[in-house]
């Protein structure tokens, strides 16, 4: 079996928004793809400094092959991962990756208003 290693899912341990939507990714990751962990948690290596300090205003993927992806881009790397592979490469194309990026930089600035209904009982 030719497996791609699981990739890491760094988001913020503080964030309930962020733990809701990390649960989210553990229940559709049903083949291991991902390992999901707070960035406050992650060991060295893969955490850096400078990797602590970045993950503390985005959600980061780290790819088994040595990419980083970060915010809108590592959610459409996501969805990939876990099935979503028609949606994402749409997602991906540009210009809506533009809009994904944009999307994201809206609800990370007001999660706790999004937390209200997004990722809430799935």
């Amino acid at each position: 079996m030719n497996r791609e290693p699981a990739s890491w899912l760094l988001w913020d341990g503080g964030c309930d928004f962020c733990r809701r939507a990390a649960a989210w990714v553990e229940r559709h990751d049903r083949a291991g793809r991902f390992r999901v962990v707070p960035f406050q948690d992650a060991p060295s290596p893969p955490m850096t400094l400078a990797l602590r300090e970045a993950c503390g205003r985005a959600v980061h993927v780290l790819r088994a092959d040595g990419r980083v992806l970060v915010g809108g881009r590592a959610c459409v790397f996501v969805l990939h991962r876990l099935g979503w592979r028609r949606t994402a490469r749409v997602l991906a194309c540009w210009p809506l990756v533009s809009l994904v990026e944009l999307g994201y930089r809206v609800v990370a600035a007001k999660r706790p208003l999004f937390g209200r209904f997004l990722f809430r009982g799935d």
